[in-house]
């Protein structure tokens, strides 16, 4: 292979994996959440199977506040340090606001339940005479407000029916917001419970939210929004509700079935749990650390999308680097310098290669002229050639194909983690939120630009030296509104590349002289 040939393969690379990003980013996602925002908050008719028998009556059909004009009111208040759960008189999570400042949207606190959804903690008779009994007569509760204060309180949710049927939930909750949710049902029948739909705080063009439902055997099912069908599902551990940062779920390491349902038209993921008598619930942020202190089964709510098994190993290495400096810009940093250390023996070989080649430029031109009609020699005679010299025209291409899919869970990683929420660097105040002031794409820019000044090149073809050059800026415009913490790897490791090649180019330079003497 000339190195005509490579870099063509280097530009080919570079061009696919920028069509990649962006495809995603304007085509894709914007579609998804179309069809998510259009459905995600309605009413939905659910019709499911269970068992071989039909579920008949329907979260569009039945008497509840989801679908009728009776107003809920709040009969018990839960508060903690960063959360306030408001319960309604049905027995239901009505209200579920984050009160870290890092969270607030618009300057409000942020709410992670819509009013016109159905919630956690949603009972559903199958009989339809009893469920219309459960939804016109309000629970009583065993106290109207609890503080956690540092420490679970327990809260007891009684629905008395008139016919005599009873309900009782049995609520622990904890101070980080995970809880324990007892279910006794007495001559009521058969029921389903809901951990409610997704949260909505956070749904927009570049990630995913839907349903993950895990079973016992390992496996999951996600459902994106949009892509909802009747489905079920006899023995899940774990089914959430989720958007990009944050979730509302149930688990249980006994097992559940699960009844998915959908909306007429548009389908859109719903859950509901036949009730097996306990549930360990979760509403609040997607912290891996979080998910992975109630239980380990859990960290797979925070899926990454395509690549999650490579996101995922890559987000541990950084969140232990957070851990040990106490700042997630400089975690960031240091990704990048371990990532370019066990890289370092393949790129430092593949930017020597390079600058080889382009010495051997005026000596390959030669062997092309001299048997351009005759191919075999031709590849004959320039393979000769980079063994005499120790020259692997293939070696500046293979760092950059390692580096691509790092980049892509590294990409991955920082959209989906809550953590990164709010994290300071310099100037920028949310390391998960684009430069406001667009310093870091630019910076990025000009680092992409001047590394190509230093790296040797021996374009043929002008057309592609055109392309080459003209990547800095279109990098730039494509990285502006993308995170700023992305940005800042990228740069970063611009940065390194631009020292190493630097490096190279002087100890090339300056064994070349000491042979000319």
């Amino acid at each position: 292979m000339d190195n005509n040939n490579l870099r063509r393969i280097i530009i080919a690379t570079v061009i696919s994996f920028i069509f990649f990003v962006a495809y995603d980013y304007f085509v894709l996602q914007p579609q998804m959440v179309k069809k998510g925002e259009a459905n995600g908050t309605q009413p939905q008719k659910v019709v499911a199977h269970k068992g071989g028998e039909k579920i008949q009556n329907s979260i569009g059909s039945r008497n509840s506040p989801a679908t009728t004009s009776v107003k809920s009111r709040v009969v018990a208040v839960i508060e903690g340090k960063e959360f306030k759960i408001e319960v309604d008189q049905w027995g239901r999570v009505s209200s579920f606001i984050l009160r870290q400042h890092k969270f607030n949207e618009k300057g409000k606190q942020l709410q992670l339940i819509s009013p016109d959804s159905p919630k956690p903690w949603e009972i559903r008779l199958k009989d339809e005479k009893l469920n219309r009994e459960l939804y016109q007569t309000p629970v009583e509760v065993s106290s109207s407000s609890l503080n956690l204060n540092g420490k679970s309180q327990t809260l007891t949710i009684t629905h008395k029916l008139p016919s005599g049927g009873e309900i009782k939930k049995v609520v622990t909750i904890y101070p980080d917001g995970h809880y324990t949710l007892k279910v006794e049902a007495r001559g009521v029948g058969e029921y389903l419970i809901s951990p409610g739909l997704r949260p909505q705080g956070a749904v927009d063009n570049l990630t995913i939210h839907g349903v993950l439902v895990k079973l016992k055997s390992g496996k999951l099912r996600i459902i994106e929004d949009g892509d909802a069908e009747p489905e079920r599902f006899s023995d899940a551990i774990v089914v959430a509700g989720f958007d990009r940062y944050y979730t509302s779920l149930f688990f249980s390491k006994g097992g559940f079935p699960v009844v998915i349902g959908s909306k007429n038209g548009n389908p859109v993921p719903f859950v509901e749990l036949k009730g097996n008598g306990e549930f360990t619930g979760y509403i609040g942020p997607k912290y891996v650390d979080r998910l992975a202190s109630i239980d380990r089964e859990l960290i797979d709510v925070v899926q990454y999308g395509l690549g999650t098994f490579f996101a995922r190993n890559l987000f541990l290495l950084l969140d232990w680097l957070y851990k040990v400096v106490h700042s997630w810009a400089l975690a960031i940093i240091l990704l990048v310098i371990l990532v370019r250390l066990v890289l370092f023996p393949l790129t430092w070989k593949g930017m020597v290669s390079m600058y080889k080649l382009k010495e051997l430029a005026p000596k390959l031109k030669e062997i092309q002229e001299k048997y351009k009609k005759d191919p075999t020699t031709l590849q004959k005679k320039m393979m000769e050639l980079y063994k005499k010299h120790n020259a692997n025209p293939l070696g500046g291409c293979l760092p950059l194909l390692l580096q691509i899919p790092i980049f892509y869970g590294i990409y991955k990683l920082l959209l989906y983690s809550i953590e990164l929420k709010g994290a300071h660097f310099l100037w920028i105040k949310d390391l998960s939120e684009m430069d406001p002031y667009f310093i870091l794409p630019i910076l990025m820019g000009i680092t992409m630009y001047l590394h190509q000044k230093l790296t040797p090149t021996n374009f043929q073809d002008p057309m592609q030296e055109k392309v080459f050059k003209f990547l800095p800026l279109l990098f730039t415009f494509l990285m502006a509104t993308f995170p700023a913490g992305l940005v800042l790897y990228w740069t970063t490791n611009n940065l390194l590349s631009l020292l190493q090649q630097w490096i190279i180019n002087k100890l090339m330079e300056h064994r070349k002289m000491e042979v000319q003497k």
